[in-house]
């Protein structure tokens, strides 16, 4: 499998998450998306992805797939050991509940096209897109403080789906200057992942392409 990414995207971090975790073998395929203007902007790469963002993987077949949690849930199928997702229903809609208010709700407003947005077409300076970001970290940190469950990860003894997500957005408010001390349950669940080394090695500072 190859897996296009960068190594400071959140929802890449999810999926290389998702791959320790299962233990997958992956190859990265690296889309730096600054650089010349962005390099998930080329044919190249929307010939893989139209909406022209990471991650994309390629399966060993040569089947694409893009957004994160389609392909967190399409490799928990195919692999389902350990499972990132509980077998109860009720459970694994609140999971999913977790899961979609960091990659619906909080991670699109703070994403780098919106952030560029802001600056080229409404006028904000940065100090402008800061008060934005981390008004939108707020409320939605505040919110899944409210979900998570007694851990000692988001929902349990095991991670999910919902830490998968959690990790990233927590790693992204902290690189935004963002306070997170006001979420309890939430730095535990953190604490709990980060024991793991599929947690650890997903970092960004791990990544090949941060250098």
């Amino acid at each position: 499998m190859k897996l296009y990414t960068y190594f400071r995207s959140s929802a890449a971090w999810r999926v290389r998450i998702a791959l320790g975790l299962k233990g997958l073998a992956w190859t990265p395929e690296f889309i730096h998306l600054t650089r010349d203007g962005g390099e998930q902007l080329r044919p190249e790469y929307r010939a893989k992805n139209p909406t022209a963002l990471v991650p994309t993987l390629e399966t060993d077949s040569g089947a694409l797939l893009g957004q994160s949690l389609a392909i967190i849930e399409y490799l928990d199928e195919l692999h389902p050991d350990p499972p990132l997702l509980p077998r109860d229903k009720l459970a694994r809609a609140r999971v999913r509940a977790f899961a979609l208010t960091v990659a619906c709700e909080i991670h699109p407003l703070n994403n780098l096209r919106v952030l560029r947005y802001l600056g080229s077409a409404m006028g904000q300076d940065q100090a402008g897109r800061d008060i934005w970001y981390a008004h939108w970290i707020a409320e939605g940190l505040a919110a899944l403080e409210a979900l998570a469950e007694p851990g000692p990860f988001c929902f349990g003894a095991a991670p999910t789906l919902a830490d998968i997500c959690l990790i990233p957005q927590l790693g992204n408010a902290r690189r935004m200057h963002c306070p997170v001390e006001a979420y309890p349950r939430l730095l535990a669940a953190e604490a709990a992942a980060l024991a793991l080394p599929a947690f650890r090695d997903a970092a960004p500072d791990r990544q090949p392409d941060a250098a």
